[in-house]
């Protein structure tokens, strides 16, 4: 069985695992430049949901409640220590509900880091009949927002409709996503990264995420659109993360 996870690196003393979702039609090789970036004690551990990257030969899931139960499968049977969860525009969906999954279990996060996303109970600009447009029209859509299509994606038909298919499959996903209206909140600190100009995930609805959580909310908004960390490299979105990463493990000690 092809395994879910990509790890850059393997430290032999991890004093952090890192996990991080990736976006609509994207995959764990999205966040190589980031991996490269974070210190070298830390373990970067880059999910692949099916039908992506690593598991293209599998069929995408198609609904966000199998992704999340797929995803915390999987997790579960990573080693013990402490770990944080980071996901993109549909990854931070999924690392949202994988981390209310695992804090239901005994087993909550560090940290939760979601980034390109309006909070839940809001109603994604994304989401709203995407995956229902004709190919000509969803592939301008996305070319729009930068950084999260594959390169050279419309010079082969047969790569070209297998990535719509996928996208597609996600964006329904995200479409069709409706979190619990009586979930009780995270107990675990909270990030939410924005770019100052992304269409599909304004600041202002970013900042409701504060509501998700009953440990110590940020809000982050950074230079570049929907993919900002394609836009103007990795490095600031980095540095943030070890920031707030840092700044959560501080508090964990404090209540511990």
């Amino acid at each position: 069985m092809t395994t879910p996870f990509t790890r850059p690196r393997e430290p032999r003393d991890a004093v952090l695992r890192l996990f991080v979702f990736h976006h609509a039609g994207g995959s764990a090789a999205s966040f190589f430049p980031l991996a490269r970036e974070l210190p070298e004690d830390w373990e970067p551990v880059l999910y692949d949901l099916p039908g992506h990257g690593r598991r293209r030969s599998e069929d995408p899931l198609g609904d966000i409640p199998r992704m999340v139960g797929r995803a915390v499968a999987e997790l579960e049977g990573e080693p013990g220590g402490p770990f944080a969860l980071f996901g993109h525009s549909l990854g931070a969906v999924v690392a949202f509900e994988a981390a209310r999954a695992l804090t239901a279990r005994g087993r909550p996060p560090l940290w939760l880091g979601v980034s390109g996303r309006t909070a839940p109970g809001l109603r994604a600009r994304e989401a709203r009949g995407l995956h229902e447009l004709d190919d000509a029209a969803l592939l301008a859509s996305l070319n729009s927002v930068g950084g999260g299509m594959p390169d050279r994606v419309a010079e082969v038909p047969e790569f070209r409709q297998r990535f719509l298919r996928l996208v597609r499959a996600d964006l329904g996903a995200v479409g069709a996503y409706r979190p619990d209206p009586g979930r009780a909140p995270l107990t675990c600190p909270v990030t939410a990264y924005v770019g100052d100009t992304d269409p599909w995930a304004p600041p202002e609805a970013v900042a409701a995420w504060r509501d998700e959580t009953s440990a110590g909310f940020t809000r982050r908004t950074l230079p570049g659109g929907h993919f900002y960390f394609v836009d103007h490299g990795p490095d600031r979105l980095a540095r943030a993360l070890v920031t707030d990463i840092r700044a959560a493990a501080l508090e964990s000690v404090g209540r511990a």
